[in-house]
């Protein structure tokens, strides 16, 4: 089976097409392909699929086999791999290895051009116009993909990729999480949930946010790379309190425009990155205060930028790049 291993910020993923193996059960193969010491190593799998909603599917599951709602991460790394595989062109045409994509691309320049797509350039895994959209489908929902290029000496590369996130949420039921009720604990700030715990024998207040997968942040004043993050974040994780496990970030806020972040992700441990992660930083600092509308997330991976309006969708942008590309030995098929 054919893989191919990309990575955004130091988050890096196993991106295999779903049309090249038969395999029902992918959750014992993200836990064998995403070990590091037995297998290729990544913090996840990314399954490519075709879709009757929008125009690609995607899924992703964690190195313990679970699957993940969303991945702002693995949904650009994706972006990158269709554009470069040519994928877009393919598509187009109705040819292989992607059957059964029968909705038109609709690409939009920036400013008031739109844009016609260049077959020669999709040939490449390019439109030739400033920004275009495509449309992925997630467990969480369909998610927009506006990806952009600049001309280099040896032609057009795709240099950042935006993700919009969709509209984040705020209810127990959405996150979900189940609050007991105690005195002082509960914070009531409209219409971000907040909530006190003592873990570690350290007390956190929690700031509870969905971006269609559950999130605990956490904001203190000091560099996030002094947090015992490998001790706390497994029983923020696994606490009882959340009945789906929770991503657990740790935030410090440097200035209006910027944060620096680490992120234990569930099922995962701590990663370089986390795009989701990241936007749920950003919209609970901001309805909180603390920064404007646009902010650069610094990760131990490096930086993601994160829009938001307070009324819309979360917009997700960085980088995107594909590593190396290999065979997974049949013999380890599940």
């Amino acid at each position: 089976m054919n893989f191919t291993k990309v990575q955004g910020t130091g988050n890096d993923f196993i991106l295999v097409e779903a049309s090249e193996a038969n395999l029902e059960d992918w959750s014992q193969m993200a836990v064998a392909m995403c070990n590091r010491h037995f297998g290729i190593g990544a913090d996840g799998l990314l399954v490519l699929l075709p879709s009757h909603l929008a125009d690609f599917q995607m899924h992703i599951f964690n190195p313990d086999g679970s699957e993940a709602e969303a991945c702002g991460n693995g949904l650009r790394c994706l972006t990158k791999y269709v554009i470069d595989k040519g994928l877009l062109s393919r598509k187009i045409e109705g040819a292989s290895p992607l059957q059964n994509l029968s909705l038109p691309l609709s690409f939009e320049g920036e400013g008031d051009k739109g844009g016609e797509v260049d077959k020669e350039s999709l040939d490449m895994g390019l439109a030739n116009t400033g920004a275009q959209e495509i449309l992925v489908e997630t467990v969480a929902g369909i998610r927009k993909v506006k990806f952009h290029k600049e001309v280099i000496y040896r032609g057009g590369e795709v240099v950042r990729i935006q993700v919009s996130m969709g509209e984040p949420k705020f209810g127990a039921k959405d996150i979900p999480v189940v609050i007991e009720p105690k005195e002082g604990n509960l914070v009531d700030i409209k219409p971000i949930l907040s909530y006190s715990i003592t873990v570690g024998g350290r007390e956190l207040l929690l700031h509870f946010i969905s971006m269609g997968n559950p999130h605990a942040i956490y904001f203190w004043q000091h560099p996030v790379s002094d947090f015992p993050l490998s001790q706390l974040g497994p029983e923020v994780e696994q606490h009882k309190m959340f009945p789906n496990r929770v991503n657990f970030e740790v935030a410090n806020v440097i200035s209006r425009q910027q944060i620096e972040a680490r992120v234990w992700e569930r099922g995962v441990g701590e990663t370089l990155a986390c795009g989701s992660g990241a936007c749920a930083v950003a919209v609970a600092a901001q309805l909180l205060g603390y920064i404007d509308n646009k902010v650069e997330i610094k990760l131990p991976g490096g930086a993601l930028e994160v829009e938001w309006d307070k009324a819309g969708e979360v917009l997700l942008g960085g980088s995107a790049e594909i590593v190396f590309t290999g065979e997974w030995p049949e013999s380890r098929l599940c």
